[in-house]
């Protein structure tokens, strides 16, 4: 009898999620299940990865694993994510399923809250990227053979000319001192079509590039409110 744990993946489409894959199912130790990716309701899109629906969809059919599609309604309310994802492990229970595998790498908040949640649902995480070295995370990631593009960027960093292209290692020695290597602080997002765990390549065409700017306020040192502006550029992704 097979005791392996049966898990399932948090899947963005990007290079964390699929190397945590990778590394699960290296370890040999459960059972992967499914992937699931949660998806704007409106746009039929992958949050700020800003990746159509049919693109995760080809990338699971190259993985040759199913795909959970969790339909989020207003993707900035945090009380209808947390119901989403409540309601979501309560069914992985019901399907006997003892964990969910996550590509986070350094945001303790993110962890915390991902913890408490999965707690709630009587469920497990597993975090295999967890507290490891990004500049050798991204090189090891290369040298294994897959291929990601930059789908998503913050324009301060990146330039028009930069979306679309796939990660190398003169991409990462090019990279501003600023910016994480693995892009964790949110400075730049990932579409993997390749790697030795793809059963074939997630075909796909380069669309045009998009600009959009995101308004927000953030507490100062007095507690005022300060208008913050942040700028993505976005390379749209055709099946």
């Amino acid at each position: 009898m097979d005791s392996k744990k049966k898990v399932t993946i948090s899947w963005s489409g990007g290079k964390d999620s699929a190397f945590a894959l990778y590394k699960v199912l290296q370890a040999r130790e459960f059972e992967v299940v499914s992937l699931h990716t949660v998806i704007n309701e409106e746009t039929k899109r992958v949050g700020m990865h800003g990746v159509r629906e049919t693109l995760i969809e080809r990338q699971a059919e190259a993985l040759g694993l199913p795909l959970q599609k969790l339909y989020l309604e207003g993707s900035e309310d945090h009380d209808a994510y947390t119901r989403l994802m409540s309601d979501f492990y309560t069914q992985c229970i019901r399907e006997h399923i003892h964990a969910v595998v996550f590509g986070d790498i350094f945001l303790e908040d993110l962890k915390i809250f991902r913890e408490q949640l999965l707690k709630s649902s009587g469920l497990q995480g597993i975090f295999p990227l967890w507290k490891q070295d990004t500049r050798q995370l991204i090189t090891d990631f290369i040298h294994a053979d897959f291929k990601t593009l930059i789908c998503a960027a913050n324009a301060k960093y990146f330039s028009a000319a930069q979306m679309g292209k796939t990660i190398d290692d003169a991409f990462v020695r090019q990279l501003p001192e600023e910016v994480d290597p693995c892009g964790e602080n949110g400075e730049f997002h990932t579409f993997v079509y390749q790697g030795p765990i793809f059963k074939t390549p997630a075909s796909y065409v380069a669309g045009e590039v998009v600009k959009k700017t995101y308004t927000y306020h953030k507490a100062d040192a007095s507690g005022a409110p300060v208008k913050i502006e942040t700028t993505f550029l976005f390379q749209d992704l055709l099946p």
